[in-house]
């Protein structure tokens, strides 16, 4: 499983070995750290709640069944817009100060 964040055309990615024993601590800490290095503060963002709620949906995905990922996008995720892409991809928008977009995709290891 992989994650991608990018901030308008910066972007970063992390790799997912196990989703059932993610450091979603250590990884905001890392994209916190990226946004702050191109000058984005996304310290009020939920971060780590998206991480662990996309990295669940997906993995949920990950025996054919999309319904774990469509319920997500339904029920949603703080201040983020999120779309279930074919292939069990999820993707959450959220935008920022001065008219920047961070976006979040997790792809399955699949």
């Amino acid at each position: 499983m992989e994650i991608d964040i990018s901030i308008d055309k910066e972007s970063m990615a992390l790799d997912v070995a196990n989703p059932h024993n993610f450091d979603v601590t250590k990884a905001t800490h890392e994209i916190v750290h990226f946004a702050n290095g191109i000058g984005v503060d996304i310290g009020g963002l939920n971060i780590d709640h998206l991480l662990s709620r996309m990295i669940r949906g997906v993995a949920g995905c990950e025996h054919g069944c999309p319904a774990d990922a469509k319920s997500l996008v339904r029920s949603g995720v703080g201040a983020f817009k999120l779309n279930y892409i074919d292939g069990g991809v999820l993707s959450a928008r959220c935008a920022l100060k001065d008219n920047r977009q961070l976006e979040v995709k997790v792809f399955p290891g699949y």
